[in-house]
């Protein structure tokens, strides 16, 4: 997987600039107004991709945590903790997605933005 956002995203955020550009902003913001570190911010978000079952989110996520210097531990942690909120069947389909990342198919040396 490359560093590229996908079509879908870049093709609304073109056609509608503004909304683009606070989509941008977003997560920058959030993260800023808080006391939680951005590799924690990281497995969160991690928890919540697997929770809506988005496989790019979990990849995305996994690969910044650890960049950001996230263990893969931490990083299944941080499924196995949600177990009982969304259920085996959905936490060991995000095992098999940061899989491909820990185990280098999905990997990638810059999150992306």
């Amino acid at each position: 997987m490359s560093d590229e956002l996908p079509d879908n995203y870049v093709g609304i955020k073109k056609r509608y600039k503004e909304y683009g550009h606070a989509l941008s902003n977003l997560g920058m913001i959030t993260k800023e107004i808080g006391p939680i570190d951005e590799k924690t911010s990281h497995l969160i978000q991690l928890a919540a991709s697997a929770a809506i079952r988005s496989e790019g989110g979990v990849h995305s996520h996994a690969r910044r945590a650890l960049i950001l210097g996230a263990s893969p531990e931490e990083l299944y942690h941080s499924l196995l903790i949600i177990t009982s909120t969304i259920g085996f069947p959905t936490v060991a389909a995000a095992f098999s997605w940061v899989d491909d990342i820990v185990e280098g198919s999905e990997t990638s040396t810059t999150p992306m933005s």
